[in-house]
């Protein structure tokens, strides 16, 4: 029964698709010269909506600088019955580092930061440790800190400030060397936000807009704020202990605006990959480094750049990529340069992430 009404869920948007007209709605853009790559990708990502019980999602695939397709599905509000847009804001969770790594770039072209430079030098009242720790291996996830508890990620306090969230972490040791390996702890890019904070005296929010946001039309792009009003910005939900779809329980990123507390949605995403690979914002130098691995214990070459995971296809050639799950909402994004597509999808429901469409969605696009 589950599986016939899938299947008439999906004939029945693919002949909305078909008999569209217009190239464009709140719902729905898309390049008609790429209609029979978007039937088969949005195919694939209703079906991943459906399968998983996901209330919205939204999905952009950008294609030599260009936004090619883009649609939004579902709900925004199931309480209200108000639909996702293209425009709707959702929970990226680690995503939210590459916006905070492609600020940490641009501040360093503009000569504001130095990568070789220790966090003690922007924050010299940060407790000691045993080693140097340089904004290099902030941004590199390989500073030695530790990562977070789950009571630390998952946050229920509230009026908490990334300078105030340092408390979380700063007194304790590190766990190894700085580049001896890599770690996913979100500590390391609220330090990194922390320190922009000292240098740019201005609250990352604001850092955010001035550098990036505004300077890229990045418009559905902000920090979040359960105490705020923010147009656009979509309701959240998880899985109860029965896999029923429920609210999410409350939760106060903005400790951890750098790494896991950022709003954005799938059109913003590609344009920010864009950034990097396709436009003039950053130097040609700093494109460079964006995705150049550092050598680790025994000089192995890191699988992490800048927030960005290095992945080797078939062909031998190197993509970037992220994804990531968070209470309430989820996203991914990969980056073929070569090719010059970037894929992105966002959700407002946390799914694993190994059932991600994404990467079947890119193949369909590299036989264009």
């Amino acid at each position: 029964m589950k599986k016939g009404i899938q299947t008439l869920l999906l004939l029945s948007l693919l002949v909305v698709f078909t008999s569209c007209h217009t190239t464009e709605t709140d719902k729905i853009s898309y390049n008609k010269k790429y209609v029979k790559e978007i039937k088969e990708a949005r195919k694939k990502m209703f079906y991943y909506v459906t399968i998983n019980y996901i209330p919205g999602a939204a999905i952009a695939v950008l294609k030599n600088g260009k936004i090619i397709y883009s649609e939004a599905m579902g709900l925004a509000s199931k309480d209200l019955n108000v639909d996702a847009t293209r425009k709707t804001k959702f929970r990226i969770g680690e995503l939210s580092e590459l916006y905070t790594s492609l600020l940490y770039m641009k501040m360093v072209d503009n000569g504001q930061l130095n990568p070789d430079s220790t966090i003690w030098h922007y924050l010299p009242n940060f407790p000691k440790k045993r080693y140097k720790i340089t904004l290099k291996d902030l941004a590199y996830n390989c500073s030695g800190i530790r990562e977070e508890r789950l009571s630390e990620e998952e946050n229920w306090r509230s009026n908490t400030s990334i300078q105030s969230g340092l408390n979380k972490f700063k007194n304790d040791s590190l766990l190894s060397p700085p580049q001896l390996y890599q770690s996913r702890s979100m500590f390391n890019y609220n330090l990194l936000g922390a320190i922009m904070e000292k240098v740019t005296k201005k609250k990352f929010t604001n850092i955010l807009k001035e550098y990036l946001t505004n300077t890229l039309k990045l418009t559905n792009t902000t920090t979040d704020d359960p105490y705020r009003i923010i147009d656009g910005r979509t309701n959240f939900f998880e899985n109860n202990i029965v896999g029923n779809i429920i609210p999410a329980t409350h939760r106060d990123l903005r400790f951890c605006a750098p790494s896991r507390g950022i709003l954005s949605n799938a059109e913003d995403l590609v344009k920010l990959g864009n950034a990097i690979i396709s436009s003039n914002f950053l130097s040609e130098k700093a494109k460079q480094e964006m995705f150049q691995p550092i050598p680790l214990y025994n000089k192995t070459p890191s699988k992490q750049t800048n927030g960005w995971f290095l992945i080797k296809t078939k062909s031998g050639d190197t993509i970037y990529g992220r994804a990531s799950k968070v209470t309430g909402g989820g996203a991914s994004i990969l980056m073929y340069p070569k090719e010059k597509l970037i894929i992105a999808t966002v959700t407002n429901l946390g799914v694993d992430l190994d059932e991600t469409p994404i990467f079947d969605i890119a193949d369909i696009f590299l036989q264009k």
